[in-house]
């Protein structure tokens, strides 16, 4: 697991209050910065550069990305969502953001997703870029193999994590044991 982000929505999308985020951020970010997990505040550069948080991840409704650096620094960790936009993409690589997500790729019920996203998109990103590519949108143990082959750099889990079967461990170990063993599409 490269990053832990921390993402309080309540079921209409509307944000968790500040202490909430707070809170939460007390307790899950030691725990993640000790096994050298970078932890990202999903939203809020403000709240993330507050907390000292190793990042944010901002999608288009937003700060923007220029905000997100601002505040964080150069050394901290800025990502933007980009759904199925190659256009959105570019100027977010070119801006100097750290990865773009794209998605969601599955149905997912972690929230209501704007656009349907293909995986020929990351096979096109991967072959011209090399500003990471993380892959958001109701990825499972079951499904990830097709995003991973056409280049994910990275997979966005919620609840293909906290609902494995298995538990949370199994899940993730599954989810490295894909990625070592997809083959990426060469072209």
């Amino acid at each position: 697991m490269a990053c832990l982000q921390l993402r309080l929505k309540g079921a209409d999308e509307s944000p968790a209050d500040d202490a909430e985020i707070q809170r939460a951020a007390a307790a899950l970010m030691p725990v993640t910065q000790k096994h050298d997990v970078a932890f990202i505040l999903n939203d809020r550069p403000d709240l993330a550069a507050e907390l000292g948080c190793d990042g944010v991840h901002v999608g288009q409704e937003d700060a923007p990305y220029d905000e997100g650096r601002r505040l964080l620094g150069s050394k901290a960790i800025v990502g933007v969502t980009c759904h199925d936009s190659r256009h959105l993409a570019m100027a977010a690589a070119e801006a100097g953001a750290d990865y773009v997500a794209f998605g969601a790729f599955f149905p997912t019920t972690t929230k209501t997703p704007k656009f349907q996203t293909r995986p020929d998109i990351l096979k096109w990103w991967s072959d011209i870029m090399e500003v990471p590519s993380v892959a958001i949108g109701g990825i499972t143990v079951e499904n990830c193999a097709s995003l991973i082959s056409a280049g994910a750099d990275f997979l966005a889990v919620s609840a293909g994590v906290w609902a494995h079967p298995k538990g949370p461990g199994a899940a993730v170990r599954a989810f490295n044991e894909a990625f070592e063993n997809t083959a990426r599409d060469p072209g």
